[in-house]
């Protein structure tokens, strides 16, 4: 389904050149969920935006679903996206003037979803993720927990068959992190393929597969 083939990226600063990625070769199958884990800087974001065509590599190929994204242009990147890929960032990214409901609508309408279906569809996500009382609440009336589940329900809006998350636990208390968690894995038992990066080793009892990132490199697989 998503194949990086010796994919490295370097980043120029200065005179100075950092690899975030250096000859990254990862296979995710269809229906997977894979956790890859590592430390502050060794390029985790770097690879789940690579993965979905938001960075581009300065080598190597990336390919999704037979097509090479270093072939696409930007409009076309952007069409692959809003079809494919649901995305959970650590920040949640919450509209602040938009209730949890509205947040979760506004997916759909991007999607060209009918008023109508992007609400039934809407409460009905926030309904399954423990928030159909929070739907009229603002993201500043929630919890961090609850910011994140609405993040997840907009994230699955539009039926992605890829959901990339980003240290979605970051900001989040061990017992909050411990539901967000259990959202994804839910998410990937409907048949989502799932990929997450984070630095937090014990989300991997959810994982189908676990890798390790360390300085730009895809570490061997292991637990």
């Amino acid at each position: 389904m998503i194949r990086l083939e010796g994919v490295s990226k370097v980043y120029r600063r200065n005179l100075r050149e950092v690899k975030a990625l250096d000859a990254v070769n990862l296979h995710v199958e269809r229906g997977e969920y894979v956790l890859i884990e590592g430390p502050s800087g060794s390029g985790k974001t770097t690879l789940l935006f690579t993965l979905a065509g938001l960075v581009r590599p300065t080598a190597g190929k990336v390919i999704v679903d037979g097509v090479q994204l270093g072939g696409l242009t930007a409009a076309e990147l952007a069409l692959l996206r809003r079809k494919k890929f649901g995305f959970v960032f650590q920040m949640f990214h919450l509209i602040p003037y938009l209730t949890a409901a509205e947040n979760v609508e506004l997916a759909m309408g991007l999607a060209g979803v009918g008023r109508a279906e992007s609400g039934e569809r809407a409460g009905a996500l926030l309904e399954r993720f423990g928030l159909s009382g929070r739907a009229e609440h603002f993201p500043s009336e929630l919890s961090a927990g609850e910011k994140q589940r609405v993040a997840i329900a907009r994230a699955v809006a539009n039926r992605p068959s890829i959901l990339l998350a980003d240290e979605p636990t970051g900001n989040l208390d061990p017992k909050t992190a411990h539901e967000v968690f259990a959202a994804l894995a839910e998410i990937h038992r409907d048949g989502t393929s799932v990929v997450v990066v984070t630095h937090d080793a014990p989300a991997a009892q959810n994982a189908t597969r676990l890798l390790r990132l360390e300085r730009g490199r895809l570490a061997a697989e292991h637990a």
